[in-house]
C-alpha cells in the first residue's frame, strides 16, 4: 500500500521486517529483544484530540517553557501541537531499542509529560484525551539494526504526503509524537524546554592539602618503627665509683603510646535543590560570544545554505538507494552513507550554534588592527603577514591569526610604527608593526 494513509503493520512490512501486534494501549508488548515499535490510531482523526487540562498542567510544571522565544499560554501551546498533527495519518509515534520492545514500550507508557525519565521523546502522546478510548495500540518488530530499520520507517512514512497549510515552515514529515530522527535532525515545532531541566552538581567542598616532611605522611618517622609508635631514649651515662667514665649504656627504648589526631571533615555542604530554571541550572553562564569578520560571516551562512538544501537532500537520496540493496545491517553502502550523514548534521548544528553566537566586528576602523585586519610586523629583521580573524576561522598555516591567541590579541588596536611585546613560552618577543591594512 502507498500514500499517506498507510498504517503502522504497513510501514514495518515496506522496509522488509514482519510485524507483529497489535497490543492495544497499556497493555503489556511481550516483545523481548530489540527492534522498532509504533504507535498508531484506529482510524485518522482530523485533528488532534487534544486535552486543555494536560496541556496546562506540562504547562505548569515547566516554567522554562517557550514557544517561539516566549513563554505561552495553554491555548497557544495546544494550537502549536495541532498545528503539527496529520488529519491522514494513522501513527503517532515511531521508536526504537537496542534493548527489551516490552520494556521500552512500558517506559512510555508510563512517562510523565516534563520528566526527563523514563521515555521523554514520545511525550506529547500523554497530552490526548483518553489514548485507551481512541483505539491507540502499538505494532512492532525484531532486529538487530533497530536504527536502520527505524529511519527506513520514517522515510516510508514521510513519502508521498503534502503537509498541511498549517503547519509550521520546515517542520519534518514524521510522526506527530517524533522530535528528532535517528541522525539528529530535529523536528521544527518552536517549542524549548519541554523538558525538566538537569538537577544542578553538587559542587564538592574545598579539600585542605597538608604537607608533611618524608617519613610522617605513614605517621611514622624513620627512628620509629613497629606498628605503633616506638619512641627511642637515651639515658644519661651514671659516673663510676671508681672514677673511670662509665661505658655507655644500651639505649632503653620505651613504648610510649601516641593518641591518633582526630581527622578533622568539613560539614557536608547542604543537598542542592532542583533548580526551577535551566539558565540557574547551568549557574547563569551565558554562551560565549564568537567574532567573526562580515567576510567569514557570509561564508558560514552561505555554507549552511548549501549542506541544508542541497548536501542534506543528496545524503537523503544516497540512504534511500542504498537502503534497496538489501538487509540494512550487513548493507556497507547504507552505513557509509548514515555515517557521511551523522558528519552532514554534525556540521550544521556546528554553523548554527556559531551563527547564533556571532558577534561581527566593525572593520570600519582604520589605522588600527582590529578583526580583518592584514597586518606587516618585523620580528628580528623578518618580516611576517598576518590577517586578524576570530577563532572560529584561525589558520595559522595559512597566516589566519585567531584575535584570541597571544599574538593576536597583543596586536589588536595597534597602529603601524607601534612596537608589541608578546609573552610566549620561549620568553618576551618583540613584534614592531610595519603596516596595517
Amino acid at each position: 500500500m502507498t500514500g499517506p494513509d498507510r498504517g503502522a503493520a504497513d510501514l514495518i512490512r515496506s522496509v522488509g521486517l514482519l510485524a507483529d501486534g497489535p497490543v492495544r494501549w497499556g497493555q503489556p508488548v511481550p516483545g523481548r529483544g530489540p527492534g522498532i515499535y509504533l504507535v498508531e490510531l484506529g482510524a485518522p482523526l482530523p485533528t488532534a484530540p487534544l486535552e486543555l487540562a494536560l496541556v496546562g498542567k506540562w504547562l505548569e510544571r515547566l516554567p522554562d517553557l517557550q514557544l517561539d522565544g516566549k513563554h505561552p499560554t495553554s491555548r497557544a501551546l495546544e494550537a502549536r501541537l495541532d498545528s503539527l498533527w496529520w488529519p491522514d495519518a494513522r501513527v503517532l509515534y515511531a521508536g526504537a531499542t537496542e534493548r527489551s520492545i516490552g520494556g521500552r514500550v512500558a517506559a512510555l507508557v508510563a512517562h510523565v509529560p516534563g520528566e526527563r525519565q523514563p521515555h521523554a521523546d514520545g511525550q506529547w502522546l500523554h497530552l490526548l484525551r483518553g489514548l485507551d478510548r481512541i483505539g491507540v495500540r502499538v505494532w512492532w518488530a525484531q532486529t538487530d539494526a533497530p536504527e536502520e530499520y527505524l529511519d527506513a520507517v520514517l522515510d516510508a512514512f514521510g513519502e508521498g504526503r503534502a503537509s498541511p497549510p498549517a503547519r509550521p515552515a520546515g517542520a519534518l514529515a514524521l510522526p506527530w509524537a517524533n522530535m528528532r530522527r535517528p541522525t539528529g535532525e530535529r523536528q521544527a515545532h518552536g517549542i524549548t524546554g519541554s523538558i525538566l531541566p538537569e538537577p544542578a552538581k553538587t559542587v564538592e567542598p574545598a579539600r585542605r592539602v597538608v604537607e608533611l616532611p618524608p617519613g610522617d605522611a605513614d605517621g611514622a618517622r624513620p627512628d620509629e618503627k613497629g606498628a605503633g609508635t616506638t619512641r627511642r631514649t637515651q639515658l644519661p651515662d651514671a659516673p663510676a665509683a671508681t672514677g673511670r667514665p662509665a661505658a655507655p649504656s644500651r639505649p632503653v627504648v620505651a613504648r610510649v603510646p601516641v593518641a591518633r589526631a582526630p581527622v578533622l571533615r568539613p560539614p557536608a555542604p547542604p543537598r542542592a535543590s532542583t533548580p526551577r530554571s535551566s539558565t540557574a541550572a547551568r549557574a547563569g553562564i551565558a554562551p560565549e560570544a564568537v567574532q567573526l569578520s562580515q567576510g567569514a560571516h557570509d561564508r558560514m551562512v552561505a555554507e549552511l545554505d548549501s549542506l541544508t538544501r542541497v548536501k542534506r537532500r543528496e545524503v537523503v537520496e544516497r540512504i534511500k538507494t542504498a537502503r534497496e540493496h538489501g538487509d540494512l545491517k550487513e548493507n556497507a553502502e547504507y552505513h557509509a552513507a548514515r555515517e557521511e550523514q551523522s558528519f552532514l548534521e554534525g556540521r550544521i548544528q556546528a554553523l548554527e550554534d556559531r551563527l547564533r553566537r556571532a558577534v561581527v566586528v566593525d572593520e570600519a576602523v582604520t589605522g588600527k588592527v582590529v578583526i580583518g585586519s592584514t597586518v606587516k610586523v618585523e620580528i628580528a629583521g623578518e618580516e611576517l603577514t598576518y590577517t586578524i580573524v576570530g577563532s572560529a576561522e584561525s589558520d595559522p598555516a595559512a597566516g589566519r591569526l585567531s584575535s584570541a591567541s597571544p599574538v593576536g590579541a597583543s596586536l589588536l588596536g595597534a597602529t603601524a610604527g607601534a612596537e608589541v611585546d608578546v609573552r610566549t613560552p620561549r620568553g618576551t618577543v618583540r613584534y614592531r608593526v610595519v603596516s596595517v591594512e
